[in-house]
Parts: structure tokens; sequence; C-alpha cells
């Protein structure tokens, strides 16, 4: 999940969980709990009240009315789903896949399944949790993200763009899915230098990041296979998706050529090598 799935299930249980009173904990992952002890955990959580859940990057962060918050990282299989009192799972699929549980004093649940295990929950002090914050790189759907703060930051550095897209301490949320469409749509090739970015070709990509962040949240996000809201919905933007997700060989929706794939920073990437050129400094190493 990347900054339109977590920020879908941010907007689907605020309404919902917001006002309501942690009863208690149940652990059944050990590893799912990265701070603090799961005793200690309890004993911070036990009859708070939840302010508001939002997001921060990649993380759904839900306030607590005492101070400090919870921090939920899906990684790659997580959901946190909420359920109403008497509510009965049964003997559904995602049973053996539940690895915490979160109890409300009404009786309501807010629960974490993890297939692949690489999820997280934390509690953090006020104080922690803004340490965190000042980590974590500028929010793309916020006003202070501009064509120019984009255009600057890039030159100052001296990386390949599509590593340094995906970079959360750079731009906070994008993940291999919206940094692919946005480049495509961009016409940049991923391995560009990200110091011989133009101003012209900053403004076409930060256009770019901005309309298909925007359109996935309007979409509820992407779901590929795991991903759901915090009510259990599946996202409606994966047939939105312009390239992410396409065969090598298969014709670019743009011009035929057929689409590319290659290696960049250990993640792969879809490209087309007519409308995204490689640039001849692209190929000069980092200096």
């Amino acid at each position: 999940p990347e900054l339109p799935e977590v920020e879908t299930v941010c907007r689907t249980l605020d309404p919902i969980v917001t006002g309501r009173r942690f009863a208690t904990f149940e652990l059944l992952w050990p590893r799912t709990l990265s701070h603090p002890d799961p005793g200690e955990f309890l004993r911070r959580i036990a009859g708070q009240t939840i302010t508001s859940v939002r997001r921060r990057a990649k993380l759904i962060v839900v306030t607590l009315a005492t101070g400090g918050v919870i921090t939920v990282h899906l990684r790659m299989t997580g959901e946190l789903l909420f359920r109403n009192a008497g509510f009965d799972t049964g003997e559904n699929e995602k049973t053996p896949y539940l690895r915490a549980a979160f109890l409300f004093e009404d009786g309501s649940e807010l629960l974490f399944y993890d297939i692949r295990k690489f999820g997280r929950i934390a509690y953090l002090t006020t104080t922690q949790y803004s340490e965190l914050d000042d980590s974590v790189g500028i929010e793309p759907l916020n006003h202070s993200f501009t064509p120019e703060w984009l255009a600057h930051n890039l030159n100052r550095r001296k990386r390949q763009l599509k590593p340094l897209l995906l970079d959360q301490t750079f731009i906070a949320g994008l993940g291999n899915i919206y940094v692919d469409e946005s480049l495509f749509l961009a016409g940049l090739h991923p391995l560009t230098r990200s110091d011989a970015v133009t101003s012209d070709q900053a403004e076409k990509l930060h256009a770019a990041i901005v309309d298909t962040l925007s359109g996935a949240v309007e979409r509820r996000g992407t779901t590929l296979r795991d991903y759901r809201s915090g009510l259990g919905e599946s996202g409606e933007n994966r047939s939105r998706l312009v390239i992410y997700g396409s065969k090598p060989g298969a014709p670019c929706s743009r011009c035929g050529t057929a689409l590319e794939r290659l290696i960049v920073g250990q993640r792969g990437s879809i490209l087309c090598p007519n409308c995204q050129p490689l640039p001849i400094l692209a190929g000069r190493p980092n200096r």
C-alpha cells in the first residue's frame, strides 16, 4: 500500500473509530508489535480515547486524547479492518492471518491481518512521533509541494530519478506503482539523473505525481491483491493505471512501442523506451 491506499484506510476509519475508547489489545504474532513490549503497550492505550486517524507518508497514525500515537505500517500485505460489536468473522479465509486485535469498550474491534507478517504496530510518545515526522519527506498532496520545490530539490541531488522518488526522506508516500505511473506521464526515464531534470520536466513530473495520487485517492486506491479499505472494500483505481502492471512487449498506450522492463534500485520498472527516452547523462555513474 502506498499513499492513496493508506489515505483511504485512514479516511474510512477516522469517522468510525474517533471517540471510541480502547479496552484491551491482543497480540497474536509477537513481531507485529515493534515498540514497546506488549505489557507496556497495553498500559499505554487501555482506556485511551481516539481523537483522529490520519496518514503520514505510508503510516496510519492513530492519535490518542492524552498524548502519544499508535502507528500502523501495513507494509506489503497488512489490513486494518473495523468490525462492529457482535460481528462474526467465522471461519473466513483471513482468520489464520490475524496478527493483532484492538478491542474497544463498546465491543467493536480493529483487527490487523497480515499474510506476510511484515506489518508493524507501535506506540510512540509525542516526542518520538515528532522525531519520526521530522525524518520523513514532504507530503506530495500538500500545498508546500510545488513545481519549484521539486525542481530545486531534484537538482540539489545527483541520484537516479526513480530511487530518489521512492526515498521516503525525500517525498513521503510514493511507491513503485505511482512512481512508474508518474514517470510515464511525465515522459521521464527512471534512470534519468535528478540533477539533469529541467524546470519544464520538473513541472510535468509535479503535475503527474499530484494528478496520479489525487485520482487514486478519489478511487479509493489500487487493489492488486491484498489491499482493502478500513471497511474491507477494494480500491477502484486498478483499471485507471496507464503503465504499471503492463507486461514487457505489450504496446505502449500512447505510441504503440513495445514496453520494456528493467531493474532500478532493486525494483522492477516498466517503461516505454520511445515516450521515456534515456538521456545520455543518465548513463554516467553518479558522483
